[in-house]
């Protein structure tokens, strides 16, 4: 127990604030973890839902709410236990800048309990994740809430710079006259709204784009996209029937008589109707289709991560020990999506490991041509030689092991909370499918790419 003081602003008549001491303590450690096994104990979700449907209403800290307080109702854990809170988030709301903290707060974690937000585009809750275990290395905190939450119905919308310029200086009109002479110098146009683009700052490059240059650079048809489009909503929609997606939390919306209680973006369709599908970015020849593409999602995830021993004291039992990770990055123009077959390799040689030793793979599915492309690249020698710095391809990753409960294309894709559904999703087939070894990857803006390893906790 450290001592601390808690002031608690007291008024009297002579509105003179006077500080009444409390005595509160903090749970974190005092001296380093490193060295200690670092443990995933559960892991949940919201149903992952398309945007402006069922969650069209709510914001951000909403979401974060309900995948934080479920996390703790499935624990049990006391939220006094919980040191620290690291949520990520892409597309931030100017009200709720730090929607860690308010998603915290109104999940019931303790007010004396710090929270950061973490941005680093589709891989941010994966960042979240890390940055949990640094500070549980540390010593700055034992047990760490991680995880996302992403609106995409609930954008900010700004306008041109002209227009807010004059916004501004609108408050210190005081004359109806005054407003006229803000006008002069704008255009037509500066008056048009602006909204949030799936696009690169540096390129000015749509990613839609970019999946369609990879797949065209890399051989890979519209036939096979589909095809493996279809795959994924195939297996998303089996493993829900089979009841293998336990992490989702019904999430009961506010003046709403039914819960929502599964991802209603999983449609399985038929390669006839996938095929009569137009191009949606490179037109009129792409073959990056909507079907094809992961889509605007909302929803939330979170995972409950600590030491192994204060697992051991807690009576919790982890699902996986959390092992080795790397982050790369790359040219954000040519590259932009192939950060995991740069990945994959450094992350298994840290862990010195093999694809062979590897039991399940997770990998974040941004459209499926990128996914397919990263499998291309880490079996061809061209690749290998010419841009990873080998000798050699690095190998074929067995589709029998690769998101067999299907992924971003059908599950959906929350910006920041994807990174720690496949993180939990991993667990949960290590278990499932008597494997030690998982390994999670996923591509980000930027050209930006996350990977790491996570082994099956014993039985």
């Amino acid at each position: 127990m450290i001592p601390s003081v808690r002031f608690t602003p007291i008024r009297s008549g002579t509105n003179k604030v006077h500080f009444q001491s409390r005595n509160f303590s903090t749970k974190a450690s005092s001296s380093s973890n490193a060295g200690k096994n670092i443990v995933l104990v559960e892991g949940v979700r919201t149903p992952f839902a398309t945007s402006n449907t069922v969650y069209e209403d709510l914001m951000a800290h909403d979401l974060g709410r309900y995948a934080i307080k479920g996390l703790i109702n499935r624990t049990g854990i006391d939220p006094k236990e919980v040191n620290y809170v690291i949520m990520g988030t892409v597309i931030q709301e100017v009200k709720t800048s730090n929607v860690a903290r308010e998603s915290s707060l109104q999940a019931g974690i303790p007010l004396s309990t710090p929270a950061h937000t973490v941005t680093m585009a589709c891989i941010s809750a994966n960042q979240a994740i890390t940055t949990g275990i640094g500070a549980i290395r540390s010593g700055a905190a034992d047990v760490v809430v991680c995880g996302g939450t992403e609106t995409m119905s609930d954008v900010p919308i700004r306008f041109s710079r002209p227009l807010r310029k004059r916004m501004l200086a609108s408050r210190k009109v005081k004359q109806a006259l005054g407003y006229l002479k803000l006008l002069p110098g704008l255009h037509l146009g500066d008056f048009a709204p602006e909204a949030p683009a799936v696009a690169e700052f540096s390129t000015q490059e749509t990613m839609g784009y970019s999946a369609d240059r990879l797949a065209t650079a890399f051989g890979i048809t519209r036939k096979e996209q589909d095809d493996y489009a279809l795959r994924s909503h195939s297996k998303a929609e089996d493993a829900f029937k089979k009841g293998f997606f336990n992490d989702i939390i019904p999430v009961k919306i506010p003046g709403k008589e039914e819960y929502i209680s599964s991802d209603n973006g999983v449609r399985v369709s038929t390669p006839e109707k996938l095929a009569s599908l137009k191009p949606a970015f490179v037109k009129p020849y792409g073959t990056v289709t909507a079907a094809n593409a992961s889509f605007l999602t909302d929803g939330a995830s979170a995972v409950l991560i600590m030491t192994e021993e204060k697992a051991k004291a807690l009576g919790l039992k982890p699902k996986a020990y959390l092992r080795d990770f790397v982050y790369v990055s790359q040219d954000p123009k040519n590259q932009l999506l192939l950060g995991p077959a740069y990945a994959t390799p450094k992350v298994l040689e840290k862990a010195g490991l093999s694809l062979k030793d590897i039991s399940v793979f997770e990998f974040h599915e941004a459209f499926a041509g990128q996914i397919l492309a990263n499998l291309k690249a880490l079996d061809s020698d061209y690749f290998a030689k010419n841009y990873m710095g080998l000798s050699q391809k690095f190998g074929q990753i067995d589709l029998d092991k690769f998101n067999l409960w299907g992924g971003s294309l059908s599950i959906g894709h929350p910006f920041g909370a994807t990174g720690a559904r496949l993180v939990n999703t991993a667990a949960n087939r290590l278990h499932k499918e008597d494997g030690k070894f998982a390994l999670v990857a996923a591509c980000a803006a930027g050209g930006q790419a996350h990977a790491c390893i996570s082994e099956r906790y014993p039985s």
